[in-house]
């Protein structure tokens, strides 16, 4: 089965698992994924992913975090630019979340980052999602 929006899917499966507290979900993986799953790792979001080979495809599998009494360290990610209404922001542009404390996954031309990142690359580009 093919998605309009892999970004979009790689999102629920992450917020539904970390709702019902699975200790890993598993993705249909691509590059824009692996690298969204890399800026959630720098960034603490989840403990780690690994990239495992399957036929017809790949599988990213995330692993969540969690704190001391079990709630999930994301408590809001959201798709932001959409395939219908891309959303572009210049680096002076760039929103924070929850005033600095969430984080912004941006799409680059030098790859896939997060705000704090873009900030000191003074790169902007297609905001993806947000993350708190």
């Amino acid at each position: 089965m093919t998605w309009s929006d892999p970004i979009a899917d790689m999102l629920t499966r992450i917020r539904n698992a970390a709702r019902v507290g699975k200790p890993q979900v598993n993705i249909n993986a691509s590059k824009i994924c692996e690298g969204i799953a890399k800026v959630l790792k720098e960034e603490g979001y989840i403990e780690g992913f690994d990239r495992i080979e399957t036929k017809p495809q790949d599988i990213l599998r995330v692993t969540l975090k969690y704190d001391e009494e079990g709630n999930s360290v994301i408590s809001d990610i959201q798709r932001t630019s959409k395939p219908g209404c891309r959303v572009y922001r210049g680096v002076d542009d760039l929103p924070r979340v929850l005033g600095g404390m969430g984080v912004v996954i941006v799409s680059t031309s030098r790859g896939v980052m997060s705000d704090r990142n873009c900030r000191e690359s003074k790169i902007g580009g297609e905001i993806l999602c947000t993350v708190s």
